[in-house]
């Protein structure tokens, strides 16, 4: 079956760097677009991130020039590289594809990010 497994969440001050990691399983990794998203109490989930099969990437406008997202399909993994966090970067982050912009219905569990000092 799908399965994405986040990890790599933490608590941190701001300015600080987190990078996150997701296993994909149950699908042919390379051919996907993935992207990543987060999720605070009360609002929706936003695409933070994306990047397409052939390693095209897009960022949401709140996090350009400070996350980076990367995958190695050797591994199956997506990681996103986290720089310069903020407290407003607090939430839990999920990867999934993110084929045509839209996400699987398949979520991990996700990983919480807390950025405060």
């Amino acid at each position: 079956q799908v399965q994405f497994v986040e990890s790599g969440g933490g608590l941190v001050q701001p300015g600080g760097s987190l990078t996150l990691s997701c296993a994909a399983s149950g699908i042919i990794f390379s051919i996907y677009n993935m992207g990543w998203f987060r999720q605070t109490p009360g609002k929706e989930r936003e695409l933070v991130a994306s990047i397409t099969n052939g390693g095209r990437t897009t960022y949401a406008g709140s996090v350009k020039g400070r996350f980076t997202i990367s995958r190695d399909n050797a591994k199956n993994t997506v990681l996103l590289q986290m720089d310069s966090l903020k407290p407003e970067d607090t939430a839990v982050y999920y990867c999934n594809t993110n084929q045509m912009d839209r996400p699987s219905r398949y979520w991990g569990q996700g990983t919480q990010v807390t950025v405060s000092s």
